[in-house]
């Protein structure tokens, strides 16, 4: 009979004690892939919402208005789940990429404050190593989230006369796009929108990681650990992590989507540039258009990602222990 929840992540702690960096690395970026995929299917139709009202942010009224005109003009496939394969890409890539090295990056800092076990680090602690580990992932993260954001604006950016080709680009997929993109700009090309991506990516996964460890403290019942808190409570403090996360971020993942959506050729405009001309032409607003669907959006898809990532996290730690011999009694 499958155990619940709740035994597994009891004996989190003394399954970890037995295994090497390099085994948890592989359980973590296991963890982390695993999330990531879960969170796309969740959150795709919203986050395809979310793009299109950041760099298109005079063609709708509002989130609703948006998702509407979406499913009436490209239906579910093509249009709320454009960009899917690139989100993908982008979310298995970055997650597992992004856990492995929070592992690591644990690890290290608990060294640095004194030979700490990784579960004593506190929410401060475990939020800066999650910022150090942002830093890996925005590497993996950047070409694959300019494919996914290029195929999510399409439509209006052929609307608006900034696609060559028209309507009838609507067609070409994510390995026809990222192949153009090689073959006119080489790999700086794909990697437009990178210096933004860092300053999206590192202080957000610093209030990621800390709302997710402050709440997972704040919901755990006397005489428990935070490993004990069960399935439900792990989704709602994965919800509260990504939440913190975006209402932190928003206006640099604004900046992020112009940059990769609009500059289309030759050397993209910098951060300040982009960031000062929305200010300066749109006011601040603009830099917060969007982001009702992405709360709505990430409370699901990061409970679901933080809730297969601790699972896979545990049932691989049993598994491991148990054929290597190290059980627990």
């Amino acid at each position: 009979m499958e155990q619940p929840i709740e035994l597994l992540t009891s004996e989190s702690s003394l399954l970890a004690r037995t295994r090497s960096t390099a085994v948890d690395a592989v359980i973590d970026f296991t963890g982390g892939t695993l999330g990531g995929i879960t969170s796309v299917y969740v959150g795709q139709p919203l986050d395809t919402v979310k793009v299109k009202m950041q760099t298109f942010p005079t063609l709708y009224r509002n989130g609703l208005d948006c998702f509407l005109q979406t499913y009436k003009q490209d239906g579910i496939a093509r249009g709320l789940y454009a960009g899917t394969i690139p989100s993908l890409a982008a979310n298995i890539s970055e997650n597992a990429v992004l856990f492995c090295f929070y592992g690591v990056c644990q690890k290290l800092v608990a060294k640095v404050m004194g030979g700490k076990e990784i579960l004593s680090l506190n929410p401060l602690e475990n939020a800066i190593s999650g910022a150090m580990a942002a830093f890996f992932s925005s590497f993996t993260l950047c070409p694959t989230e300019l494919i996914k954001c290029r195929l999510q604006a399409m439509r209006e950016m052929a609307t608006k006369g900034q696609l060559e080709g028209g309507l009838e680009r609507l067609k070409i997929g994510p390995f026809g796009l990222t192949k153009e993109i090689l073959k006119a700009e080489g790999i700086r090309g794909v990697y437009k929108g990178l210096t933004a991506t860092f300053l999206r990516e590192m202080p957000g996964y610093f209030f990621f990681f800390g709302a997710y460890e402050v709440s997972r403290i704040l919901m755990t019942p006397k005489g428990k650990t935070k490993d004990e808190i069960g399935a439900l409570k792990t989704i709602v403090c994965g919800g509260l992590g990504g939440v913190g996360l975006w209402v932190a971020i928003f206006p640099a993942d604004v900046v992020k989507s112009r940059i990769q959506v609009q500059a289309v050729s030759g050397v993209p405009p910098t951060f300040r540039f982009v960031f000062m001309k929305i200010l300066r032409e749109e006011g601040v607003k603009a830099l917060y258009r969007g982001l009702g669907p992405t709360v709505i959006r990430t409370f699901p898809a990061t409970g679901a990602l933080f809730l297969a990532y601790e699972t896979t996290k545990k049932y691989l730690g049993r598994l491991h222990n148990y054929f290597y011999g190290s059980q627990v009694d």
